[in-house]
């Protein structure tokens, strides 16, 4: 079920308040220089939680329609962003 975006936003971070995981990987996105992302917070969606609950985080390309779950490398992250 692709997620409805504007085209501007190509990547988008589904994380969780208050979630070391979520801080883990913004700092693998940062050191890896990714392109720039929305940040989604799940807690208050009843549709995003049952599809990301399990899986937080997970790093989306809206534009492929495909997802980067964590575990995530600075090396995924670029090969998967195309750098």
């Amino acid at each position: 079920m692709p997620m409805a975006r504007p085209e501007t936003v190509r990547f988008l971070l589904f994380q969780r308040d208050d979630c070391r995981l979520c801080d883990e990987a913004l700092a693998v996105l940062a050191a890896a220089r990714a392109p720039a992302f929305e940040s989604v917070f799940i807690d208050d969606d009843a549709a995003l939680e049952a599809r990301y609950g399990t899986r937080i985080p997970v790093f989306r390309d809206t534009r492929h329609d495909r997802e980067l779950d964590w575990p995530f490398t600075v090396e995924a992250v670029g090969a998967f962003t195309g750098d």
